[in-house]
């Protein structure tokens, strides 16, 4: 049998993020990413796979309004601080900025050559503006409120500018703006036959625009949000095209098609041929939401996909909702192809779907449950008929091999739905509160159990369910018992069926025998309540997870607690057995994640990948691939990557030895230019310190350290200030560092080198330790004339003597050209006289009568003394001489 491989890390791939959180976005002109307002921040989204690609930060103020040009290369944004921005996607920064606005910009437009950009504010003002210059050609007035949309004529050689406002009242008005110099009148016709706010434009509305009145007005029945035009030859529009002349009404007529979506969270699609309407949804993919002044929300706006990918639309509740249009057997289809989440808010429950895993069910503060693909991240389907918030959830595949989801409400009923369906197929009614933890049985599959904060613990039988459900039946209780004092957190049911586990606020976990619910044993011990509890796979234990920080395993035949595992900072929110149950997956109100071994009780990881409490936990039964999710509304799967990082590991061995192998051949041969090269790919600072310092004591060093810096980037140039900075902190080293910082400054113009990332807190460390370096140099070389006196006092350093001086300039001196042997048997001569005479006056010191002799002596030594101080150089030249004896003082001569 193989053995068990124990786990050592997980790979993060985050799979839900926050992008969206209402109001403007734009998508580009091929459809393949959206530009979202994420509250102060602009997240720009891949649509295929809803990941956020980049994100650019703001002022600190909410997103107002956004428009991307016309080549999808240059993005507009204005914010509450009436900051309008123009940002370069290519490198994700504001190329300039300027405000015209006194108060916030509400709408933007840019025209379709991608030179002028209009906008509407708060003020009551359209104003246009030159994109590359950023002054504003065309100041418009005219308006009674907020300017809430505007828009450019499509056709360039049409100059007209459309913008519709609330007026206030049942007042709304669209007016039409000449933006040519040619005319003098600038508002060049007013269409006031709107009762509400003006939320969208469409030129092909039905106005007619040469002499710009009503001619037809259509009745929706609802608060349209957004009007948008069906551009010809668009899939769209064939579909259309085909519907028409089978119902042959119309038929020979060019008719003009648009779509509106309103409060209703209806797609229907309507004919400028008598204002007819085609096609309207039968059932809305939307949960319609209310405001606080019970208006109703579904769609807030819609735009046609350019590329003939069809229709977007955006929903109240920050989802983005893709549809193509089909028409087959003589009926108009609108299918919903994909829909990305913008935001998912709480996560609170979540759980893998099916047997291969490739479905993830999350329940958050709504009253849906959303089920995920986890190949696209779109959100396949909806679960919808709970009243209230959604708090807990369950997964099975049945015997009969449907996919089964059971749900717990605060509206107090359990449901089950079946997921190939998305239909509810059972309810269950009982529990008198929120029912908080439901589990399903693990091999027979025939029955759930669901605890509720009215302390009861609940058995529901699955019995009478059919695979041709066509409306939910109810659901019986086959057992009820009252398990604890406060509300119960979770419930857990063992492998074989036998027995279920509950979690409490009452600070206990109870075991009990099924299918009557007989108390078994009862785990005393934290000492805050207990949010998990899960049976282990092949162990008689129980772990759970509890607000007091720590875990537990508990023996199920006496109630002992076996183990206790201690490294949270928070509450422990989830605790799961993994890898057969010799590891424990945990996370908690920390935002931490980690991982435990059981037999060490040692935390083997820790990620932090989370930045609020981490509510769910969920683990694949078959792919042991980790899910997580908690108040941050982020959802990050984990894949194990114990056996790649291994590879990865040997690998990175064997080319760290190829690699040294090379560093040494280059040695060998004197290559130091390659030397330096593998030692820096090698990330080796203390061989790259040998070479350098080896480089340094030779000739020609220049050239070879100029050769293999001159292949460096901006991030090995990083890397190396950073071993620099290192090096320069040592006495030692410090000769070695600035040689390298030297030639790095040579080589390296200083534009280059301020556009390394971090190089100002690099050089900032480098500062204080090269002062303090070229500080001892100084006084180095101060003391040097100190000990040039000494030893020019004590005769030890001689003058140079200076053969090339002319013999006329001293006529008198001959003995100057004398060999330099002989003076210094002069010297040698006169110390031993002066060592003679300095003993004779030691053994004459007791006799006062030797006192003159003593005198005339001094005077001689001086004497001899000034006449060797004559003969020393006039040059400021010497030599140091080292090793010097003090017993024997001899004098060097010292050559020029």
């Amino acid at each position: 049998m193989e053995s068990l491989r124990l786990k050592t890390n997980y790979r993060c791939v985050p799979a839900l993020q926050q992008f969206y959180t209402g109001g403007p976005y734009a998508v580009s002109s091929d459809g393949s990413f959206i530009v979202c307002a994420c509250a102060d921040s602009i997240k720009i989204v891949d649509s295929a796979t809803a990941s956020i690609k980049s994100t650019l930060e703001g002022d600190s103020e909410q997103v107002t309004a956004l428009v991307l040009g016309p080549d999808d290369k240059i993005l507009f944004s204005s914010s509450h601080s009436r900051q309008i921005r123009v940002w370069d996607l290519s490198t994700l920064k504001c190329v300039r900025s300027w405000k015209g606005h006194e108060g916030p910009v509400m709408c933007m437009a840019c025209d379709p050559s991608g030179g002028l950009l209009a906008t509407g504010g708060a003020d009551r003002k359209v104003l246009v503006w030159d994109v590359d210059g950023g002054y504003c050609t065309h100041f418009f007035k005219g308006h009674g409120g907020v300017v809430s949309c505007v828009m450019f004529h499509p056709d360039p050689e049409k100059q007209l500018l459309f913008s519709g406002s609330d007026d206030g009242g049942d007042n709304a008005t669209v007016r039409v703006w000449d933006i040519s110099k040619t005319k003098r009148k600038n508002c060049i016709a007013t269409l006031d036959n709107h009762r509400s706010a003006v939320t969208s434009i469409a030129v092909v509305t039905l106005w007619d625009l040469h002499d710009y009145s009503n001619k037809k007005t259509v009745i929706t029945n609802e608060a349209v949000e957004s009007v948008c035009a069906i551009s010809a030859g668009s899939p769209f529009a064939s579909s259309l095209d085909s519907h028409r002349q089978n119902s042959k009404k119309h038929a020979g007529s060019q008719a003009l098609y648009f779509v509106t979506v309103g409060e209703r969270g209806i797609v229907r699609i309507w004919s400028s041929e008598g204002a007819v309407c085609l096609y309207e949804q039968q059932a809305s993919d939307v949960t319609n939401s209310t405001d606080e002044d019970g208006s109703r929300r579904g769609f807030t706006s819609a735009v046609m996909l350019g590329s003939n990918q069809g229709l977007l639309c955006v929903t109240a509740d920050q989802q983005f909702l893709f549809y193509s249009l089909n028409w087959t057997e003589a009926l108009l289809q609108l299918s919903l192809t994909k829909r990305l989440v913008g935001y998912n808010e709480e996560v609170v429950d979540m759980k893998f779907v099916g047997d291969d895993e490739k479905f993830l069910a999350l329940a958050t503060n709504l009253e849906q449950v959303r089920v995920y693909d986890l190949a696209s991240m779109s959100c396949s389907y909806v679960l919808t008929g709970h009243t209230e918030i959604v708090l807990c959830l369950d997964t099975c595949v049945s015997i009969s091999g449907r996919n089964l989801i059971v749900t717990g409400s605060k509206d107090n009923t359990v449901r089950l739905w079946e997921s190939e369906s998305t239909s509810c197929i059972g309810v269950g009614i009982g529990h008198m509160g929120a029912v908080g933890a439901v589990a399903f049985s693990k091999r027979t599959r025939d029955f759930f159990v669901s605890g509720s904060s009215d302390h009861t613990l609940k058995v529901w039988s699955m019995d009478g369910l059919s695979d041709n459900v066509t409306a939910p039946i109810n659901l019986k209780a086959k057992a009820v018992v009252a398990a604890h004092d406060k509300d119960i957190n979770c419930v857990a049911v063992a492998p074989n069926d036998s027995l279920v586990c509950s979690g409490s606020q009452d600070r206990t976990a109870c075991v009990w025998r099924l299918p009557d619910l007989v108390s078994v044993v009862v785990f005393k011990g934290h000492k805050r309540g207990i949010w998990s509890v899960e049976f282990s796979p092949v162990d008689q234990c129980v772990v759970t997870a509890s607000g007091d920080k720590t875990i537990r395993i508990w023996a199920i035949s006496d109630g002992s607690c076996l183990k206790t595992f201690e490294g949270h900072t928070s509450s422990v929110l989830r605790a799961l057995f993994v890898t057969r149950g010799t590891q424990i997956v945990s996370c908690g109100a920390d935002g931490l994640v980690k991982l435990w071994t059981v037999k060490s009780n040692e935390c083997v990881a820790t990620y932090d990948h989370h930045e609020d409490k981490v509510w769910a936990l969920a683990v694949g039964k078959k792919t042991e691939m980790l899910a997580t999710g908690g108040s941050d509304a982020v959802v990050n799967l984990w894949l194990d990557s114990t056996a790649a990082d291994k590879e990865e590991a040997f690998r990175k061995e064997e080319e760290g030895i190829l690699k040294g192998q090379e560093l040494e051949n280059a040695l060998s041969d004197a290559d130091y230019t390659k030397a330096v090269q593998i030692a820096f790919e090698l990330r080796r600072p203390h061989k790259l310190l040998e070479l350098f310092a080896e480089l340094c004591r030779k000739s020609g060093a220049e050239d070879h350290v100029d050769r293999a810096l001159k292949t460096f980037g901006n991030e090995e140039l990083r890397l190396l200030f950073n071993y620099i900075r290192e090096w320069n902190t040592k006495p030692k080293l410090c000769y070695v560092s600035q040689f390298v910082l030297f030639r790095v400054f040579n080589i390296f113009p200083p534009t280059d080198i301020v556009q390394i990332k971090g190089v100002g807190e690099l050089l900032e460390g480098l500062i204080p330790y090269s002062q303090r370096h070229f500080g001892r140099i100084d006084r180095l070389v101060r003391s040097t004339f100190l000990l040039d006196f000494i030893l020019s006092g004590m005769s030890v350093i001689e003058p140079d003597t200076q053969q090339t001086e002319s013999k006329d300039a001293f006529p008198l001196r001959p003995e100057i050209d004398a060999p330099e042997q002989e003076n210094g048997i002069e010297e040698k001569d006169h110390t031993i006289e002066n060592k003679s005479a300095s003993k004779k006056r030691k053994s004459n010191k007791s006799r006062p009568e030797n006192e003159i002799e003593d005198k005339d002596q001094t005077l001689e030594n001086e004497t001899a003394s000034k006449k060797r101080k004559s003969k020393k150089s006039k040059h400021d030249s010497h030599k140091k001489v080292k090793d010097v004896a003090y017993n024997k003082v001899e004098s060097i001569q010292l050559q020029a």
